[in-house]
């Protein structure tokens, strides 16, 4: 009996959000599993430039795995394959020899035909070849090691160049993601050869250079098909399973942390649908960072079929923070819907202002019921790489092209612009009709700068946010052997994430201006670095006051263009027409040229957001030691922790100083909270952790 696959796998969604079920989306850049046409390639060219010494007589391994690996990356280069022969067993050491032939040593053995019936006479590729190395074992020091004690590279038969060699059965391997793909294909009812074309078609690449052949897929489609209720049997069993452990999992982290939250759903067999869960600290984190979240749901499990979304945020400093997640058995909108009514319920009843995701209509469809009053946007980062996947053939040379003008399109400023661009793009490039055309269109008020101008995203919305949330789900999804370990791991990066305390920087003035010193006594390092940068591009731009009260600001060169920013003087308020305070929650070097111009040494405070001050950065763990302390050593940890935050960030040396300090005067504080008698029989907890 085939047991099913053992280690939990997680690979990146691969159906098309356009909903065509044979439309297929494909990353660059990801793991073996979803781009085992890459990894071959790069395989191939590694082997062909890199110079190998050939085995020898007296050469070392550390095991004969890794001898049998090189033997096999030689062979490979040299245009032949190899395989296992012999090997010999002791009580003592094991195994001790071990033999590796050319793939054509021996002889076929003669086979006896029973009388009256026909059989194939197949031809057999072995001619006795004496090409070979040979190991033996040798314990050195208490190490064992494997010596090669023979070796020789002489065949009695031609050997294959590189675009042959590809082709011997020790190198065409059909991985994961390829071998769900074609399953799919074929319950569809594809024949083989449709297959294999469907496959060159979506990886990009010429007919026959797949790294494996049409008789491998049908192979592979006969052997899966005699095992596959059996397979299904045992896998809905484990999947059964190890989701009710996942749930006693939740169960029992709620018994021994109040604060943890988690919901469930049954379908109509009573079996468990969909699993939610989120941490105390992650909800007291929501209440400050929570105006701009990002739902990733953009890997899902092939043992078990359920697609992992994540809630992110973005803390003052600029790091990713973990709001909690959610475990769906399919995609659906109702699914969605549950997971987003879920999600808002953990968050007390709070809706974020925008919420960012991957291009999906049916999560479109559920925000829209769910969250009505919220603004919904697809970063470009989660665009560009379907644009390559979707385009790439159909355009071919063109592609680059039509990504370019695809960006310029992303970012023209007005929507009367973009309409009009936008149809001249697909009528210069031939894709009135394109299926993926109409679907980025559909989307357009969700990506598209022109129309999302003024939606707050905090920064999520950029190449670093995207490379910090890409190395959070890396750390979440190592490999599992089941959902119970998968949870623990999620407990492990969420903690890591959301406890990581930053390291006290020292600020660096660049201006002469008085905003600038104000600024940094204010706001945090990473918003700090933003304002400032707005600053110093500021001093590049001239104001023009306009006879009601307005400015145009414009760049000395033009680059820009020109911007207006309107000043209301009662209420010291500012508004400029490319609404970055607004996205961001940072002012931009229109709005802060004209505070300069009109002599301001400090801004107002309404532009100085709560979520970039750094007072924010000390408001989720002070809540703990609150908790957990009286007020008179509550006030001693805040006064010391504001007063040294704001010396750190005048001179180096302070920073320097501050960041000793700081440390040992904490864990004073702490191990005296620590030694207070306990309370009514209850001992106190200064453990930060999202999982109690």
């Amino acid at each position: 009996m085939t047991s099913p696959p053992s280690k939990n796998i997680w690979i990146r969604r691969q159906q098309c959000p356009c909903g065509d079920w044979k439309c297929y989306v494909t990353y660059e850049g990801d793991s073996e599993e979803t781009s085992s046409i890459t990894s071959q390639l790069v395989k191939n060219d590694s082997a062909g430039s890199e110079a190998m010494v050939s085995p020898y007589v007296g050469m070392v391994f550390k095991s004969d795995d890794d001898a049998f690996e090189y033997y096999g990356n030689f062979a490979r280069k040299n245009g032949f394959s190899i395989r296992k022969e012999r090997s010999r067993l002791s009580p003592q050491l094991g195994i001790y020899k071990r033999d590796f032939v050319c793939y054509r040593s021996g002889f076929a053995p003669v086979k006896k035909k029973p009388t009256g019936e026909h059989h194939r006479d197949r031809k057999s590729v072995r001619c006795g070849c004496d090409a070979k190395m040979y190991l033996s074992k040798e314990v050195v020091d208490g190490v064992s090691q494997w010596f090669v004690v023979q070796f020789s590279n002489v065949h009695n038969h031609e050997l294959l160049e590189d675009d042959q060699v590809r082709l011997l059965p020790a190198y065409r391997k059909i991985h994961e993601a390829d071998q769900e793909r074609i399953l799919l294909l074929s319950k569809a009812g594809f024949p083989i050869h449709r297959i294999v074309k469907v496959l060159e078609l979506e990886k990009g690449i010429q007919g026959g250079q797949l790294p494996f052949l049409e008789r491998d897929v049908r192979n592979f489609v006969q052997n899966r098909k005699k095992v596959v209720q059996e397979n299904d049997a045992l896998l809905t069993e484990k999947r059964e399973n190890d989701t009710l452990e996942l749930l006693e999992a939740c169960k029992g982290t709620k018994e021994a942390d109040e604060d943890f939250v988690y919901d469930f759903t049954v379908d109509e067999n009573d079996k468990v649908e969909h699993i939610a869960w989120s941490y105390g600290d992650s909800v007291h984190a929501y209440t400050m960072y929570g105006d701009a979240v990002y739902f990733d749901t953009s890997y899902q499990s092939i043992t078990y079929g359920v697609l992992f979304g994540a809630w992110l945020g973005i803390d003052n400093h600029g790091r990713t923070i973990f709001f909690g997640c959610v475990l769906l058995q399919d995609e659906t909108p109702r699914s969605f819907s549950w997971a987003l009514q879920t999600f808002v319920r953990f968050m007390r009843g709070r809706c974020p202002q925008t919420i960012l995701t991957d291009l999906d209509p049916g999560l479109r469809d559920a925000i829209s019921s769910e969250l009505p009053g919220t603004k919904h946007v697809i970063s470009i980062w989660n665009i560009l790489p379907k644009v390559s996947s979707w385009f790439s053939v159909s355009l071919g040379s063109r592609c680059a092209e039509f990504k370019s003008e695809f960006d310029v399109l992303y970012r023209v400023e007005s929507t009367e612009d973009f309409e009009l661009q936008w149809n001249q793009m697909i009528s210069m490039f031939g894709l009135t009709t394109d299926k993926h055309i109409a679907l980025l269109y559909s989307f357009r008020a969700s990506w598209a700068l022109s129309y999302m101008k003024g939606y707050f995203l905090a920064c999520t919305a950029t190449t670093t946010y995207s490379k910090s949330v890409d190395a959070f789900l890396k750390g979440v999804f190592s490999a599992q052997t089941c959902l119970r370990s998968f949870f623990e791991q999620v407990g492990i990066s969420a903690n890591f994430q959301n406890q990581a305390r930053q390291e006290m920087q020292y600020m660096h003035i660049k201006t002469c201006i008085p905003i600038e010193e104000h600024v940094r006594s204010i706001l945090t390092p990473f918003a700090f670095n933003a304002l400032q940068h707005e600053l110093v591009l500021a001093m590049q731009y001239a104001v023009s006051e306009m006879s009601n009260g307005s400015y145009l600001v414009r760049h000395f060169k033009e680059i820009d263009g020109e911007r207006l920013v309107i000043w209301i003087p009662e209420e010291e308020q500012i508004h400029c027409s490319c609404k970055e305070f607004e996205s961001s929650g940072l002012l931009c070097r229109h709005s802060l040229r004209v505070f300069v111009a009109k002599n301001y040494f400090q801004l107002p405070d309404k532009y100085y957001l709560n979520r970039w001050r750094k007072e924010s950065s000390l408001d989720f763990y002070d809540d703990h030691i609150a908790r957990t302390s009286d007020d008179e050593w509550f006030q001693d940890y805040h006064c010391l922790t504001e007063t040294l935050f704001t010396e750190s960030s005048i001179t180096k040396e302070r920073a320097d100083y501050v960041r000793r300090e700081l440390t040992t005067q904490l864990t004073r504080i702490l191990n005296e909270v620590r030694n207070m008698p306990e309370c009514e029989g209850v001992a106190m907890d200064l453990t930060f952790s999202p999982t109690g």
